[in-house]
C-alpha cells in the first residue's frame, strides 16, 4: 500500500452487529415478507367500478353492418359541421349508438380513432338531453373532416343542438303538426 492509503483508509473491522437476523419461524417479526405495505396500513379500496365505468355497454351499441344499413335506409338525416347524424326510432328501452369514420373522409387510423372518441364522448356527455327525448332511437354518427381541427366542446355543442332539434320535432308531432320524417332533410 502506498502512504496515502495507509493514512486515510482504516483497516479495522467494524464491531459485530447488535442484532443478528435468523431465518425461521421467529426470525424478524417486524419486517414484512412482501414488497407491498401490510394490509393494515393500506388505504381502503374504493369500489370505483360504477363510478369510473364510462364505457358504452354492448347492448347500447350498433355493431352489425345490417343495423347500420337499417338506420341509413330508414332513418332521418341531420347535417352538422362536424358530423352527420342518422336516427331511426328503436324498439329498445335505451338509446343505441353507432359511429363511423371512413378513411376517405377522415384519414389514417390515428385520426379516425380520435374522431370516433370525440363523437362517442359527445354522445356520452349528452345523456341528460337524450333522456329528455320521448322516443328511443338508434343513432349513427358519421365523422366529418372538420372534427379533427377542434376540441370536444364544439362537437358536443353541435350534437346537443341536433338533439334539441329532434326534441322540438317530437313536441310538434305530439301537438299533431309534423313528424320527424317531414322535418329532417
Amino acid at each position: 500500500m502506498n502512504d496515502y492509503a495507509k493514512e486515510n483508509i482504516s483497516t479495522k473491522q467494524p464491531p459485530p452487529g447488535k442484532k443478528t437476523r435468523f431465518s425461521g419461524a421467529n426470525g424478524d417479526e417486524k419486517r414484512s415478507r412482501r414488497f407491498e405495505t401490510p394490509t393494515c396500513q393500506r388505504t381502503q379500496k374504493i369500489n370505483g367500478s360504477p363510478l369510473l365505468d364510462f364505457r358504452l355497454p354492448k347492448a347500447n351499441r350498433l355493431r352489425k353492418p345490417s343495423e347500420f344499413r337499417r338506420v341509413y335506409t330508414g332513418g332521418k338525416r341531420f347535417e352538422g359541421r362536424f358530423m352527420t347524424v342518422f336516427i331511426l326510432p328503436s324498439e329498445t328501452i335505451f338509446q343505441r349508438l353507432g359511429i363511423t369514420a371512413s378513411k376517405k373522409a377522415i384519414g389514417n387510423a390515428v385520426q379516425r380513432n380520435r374522431a370516433k372518441r370525440l363523437l362517442r364522448e359527445s354522445f356520452r356527455l349528452s345523456k341528460l338531453e337524450l333522456n329528455e327525448l320521448h322516443g328511443r332511437y338508434d343513432w349513427v354518427l358519421n365523422a366529418r373532416r372538420n372534427l379533427l381541427t377542434v376540441k370536444l366542446e364544439k362537437p358536443l355543442e353541435e350534437f346537443r343542438q341536433i338533439v334539441a332539434q329532434i326534441k322540438n320535432i317530437e313536441l310538434n308531432r305530439d301537438k299533431g303538426e309534423q313528424s320527424v320524417a317531414s322535418k329532417a332533410k
